[in-house]
Parts: C-alpha cells; sequence; structure tokens
C-alpha cells in the first residue's frame, strides 16, 4: 500500500462482559493493543461500566485504506483477524458484540 492510497476513518467497538473480572484479565486485553496497530495508526481505548464493573466496552479509532474497506470480507479471513477473534471466543463466557461505525 502507499502513501497515495485513500483511507477512511473507523470506530469499531467490542462489548463484552467478564464476570469476576480481574486486574490480570484487564491488563491482557490492553496488551493486545499492538495488533490494532498492525493496520496502521490506532487509538485504542478499554472502557468499564461504572455500574456493572464486568461489562466493558473497547474501543478502537482507525484509519482503513478504502480499498480494504470495500472488501470487508477479505479482512475477516486475514488469518491473523481470526487468530485474534478466536482468543477473545475463547477469553470470554459471553456474547461479544462488534460494531464498526463512521463519522457523519
Amino acid at each position: 500500500m502507499s502513501n497515495g492510497d485513500a483511507k477512511v476513518r473507523r470506530t469499531l467497538q467490542f462489548k463484552f462482559s467478564i464476570p469476576g473480572a480481574t486486574e490480570q484479565m484487564i491488563a491482557v486485553i490492553k496488551s493486545q493493543a499492538p495488533l490494532y496497530r498492525m493496520f496502521g495508526e490506532a487509538k485504542v481505548r478499554l472502557l468499564q461500566n461504572v455500574d456493572d464493573r464486568g461489562r466493558f466496552l473497547q474501543e478502537i479509532e482507525y484509519d482503513a485504506p478504502e480499498s480494504m474497506e470495500l472488501n470487508r470480507q477479505q479482512l475477516a479471513s486475514d488469518p491473523r483477524v481470526q487468530a485474534y477473534m478466536q482468543a477473545w471466543r475463547t477469553m470470554f463466557p459471553g456474547s461479544i458484540e462488534i460494531d464498526v461505525y463512521k463519522e457523519v
């Protein structure tokens, strides 16, 4: 990908629960931030619900190449993305909601 490729800004949100979350589990989640940067510059935040400390929202804001955004199925089939998602599914017993947003 060259520097001249068009980019689109996206915000990805993972919503999940970890009943009885420990500081060690939270540290593991935070340690995954470099993975998001494999696609370029990314801002990563982990938010914990103040009323239900087992509920979390991880927000990743990134610039995606427009060509990649047009074919998200190709991105979803990337072995690195699949491995990461499998790790998430084994770590968290409940469902994980994943949403992608754009600014309007």
